[in-house]
């Protein structure tokens, strides 16, 4: 089952003279239970492409289509995680997590117990008072996908989530959120990484959606044929990092569309 089609987007910002296209038509398909990952070169507009997916912002051409209707607002239906962790600082970890349930106007005895459950979900238990300048990195992170999960999306997207914190702390959340993600009892129904790292896109998605130099275009959409817990240093895991990297060092923005012929969008 398709839950997003992002078909022929583009998106411009004006500038002083004209305009500078960020990305230019970019379609591809996020089934049910996929993890897709995004990457490309800086300013090639991942980012914005998250928020056009979630409606804070919209194309200036093509349409993004969420369960059959096109996404013209913010989708509630969606959660984003950010890279700077986006945490309120005058709030405890639980009135953070709490925050978005309160937006959605949920009754206050249900926003107890969901907290409660996210909170220990993502290993917070016994934090819920504590204020994100007592936490480290990886807790403050914490805080922001217990927060994102809490209301329940469909849709989880992540904003280089992983990339401001250490190796170590960086490589036990991506296997806690593979955990959280294959859990059947849990949300979301689908992942969209934004990444620079190749390796953690391999590490973590099924499809890799690749992207060209600005104005991007998709240049292929890399199937992840690798089982699950992936070795990064076997010698598949080496040859398609190494394919994701030609591809993103080798294409340039005159790539035609036709590109990513080879590993068409899902259907």
């Amino acid at each position: 089952m398709t839950l997003i089609r992002v078909d022929h987007v583009a998106k411009s910002f004006p500038a002083r003279h004209g305009s500078i296209a960020i990305m230019q038509d970019i379609s591809f398909d996020v089934r049910d239970s996929d993890f897709v990952a995004i990457v490309g070169p800086s300013g090639c507009g991942k980012s914005t492409l998250l928020r056009l997916i979630q409606g804070l912002d919209h194309p200036t051409s093509g349409e993004i289509v969420f369960r059959d209707r096109k996404v013209d607002g913010v989708c509630g239906q969606m959660a984003m995680v950010f890279q700077s962790f986006a945490l309120y600082p005058w709030l405890t970890v639980s009135e953070n997590v709490a925050f978005g349930l309160e937006a959605l106007d949920w009754p206050r005895e249900k926003i107890g117990a969901q907290v409660e459950r996210f909170v220990s979900v993502v290993g917070l238990g016994g934090f819920e008072d504590a204020y994100p300048r007592e936490l480290s990195g990886g807790m403050r992170q914490r805080v922001g996908f217990a927060r994102a999960l809490a209301v329940e999306p469909a849709v989880l997207l992540m904003d280089e989530p992983f990339s401001s914190l250490d190796a170590l702390t960086a490589e036990s959340l991506r296997e806690e959120i593979l955990q959280l993600w294959q859990d059947p009892a849990l949300p979301p129904e689908a992942v969209i990484l934004v990444t620079h790292n190749i390796e953690e896109a391999i590490l973590l998605a099924d499809r890799i959606v690749v992207l060209s130099r600005r104005p991007g275009r998709v240049l292929a959409i890399v199937p992840v044929d690798l089982p699950r817990p992936r070795d990064r240093k076997s010698p598949a895991f080496y040859e398609l990092t190494d394919r994701v990297y030609s591809l993103i060092t080798e294409g340039g923005p005159s790539t035609p569309a036709g590109a990513a012929a080879e590993h068409p969008p899902a259907a």
